[in-house]
């Protein structure tokens, strides 16, 4: 049987070696037949898990569109990306602490 943390867990791991500025979607962070066994609910949930990770993580994945068949994708920012974004987050902090 598998363990979807552990599914998400090493998803999360595999996001390392990718290249700035990558898209992909989840499926693509698995070898193929490790993908291919993973029951179809399990999958589901795997997703739902990832883009709640992505979302909630000020990091440096971000969810973009949806493919025709209605699968997410992902982009793995850029490095320029990242500074602004964490640019942006420290000015608004700034503005809270001080208002």
């Amino acid at each position: 049987m598998i363990d979807v943390n552990e599914l998400l867990e090493e998803a999360i791991r595999e996001t390392e070696n990718l290249n700035d500025g990558e898209v992909f979607l989840v499926k693509d962070l698995f070898k193929g037949y490790v993908g291919n066994r993973i029951p179809r609910k399990d999958r589901l949930l795997l997703g739902t898990l990832f883009l709640n990770h992505v979302s909630k993580m000020n990091g440096n994945l971000k969810a973009i569109e949806k493919t025709s068949s209605n699968q997410q994708r992902y982009k793995k920012k850029n490095k320029s990306e990242e500074k602004n974004q964490n640019h942006s987050y420290n000015v608004l902090i700034s503005y809270l602490l001080w208002n």
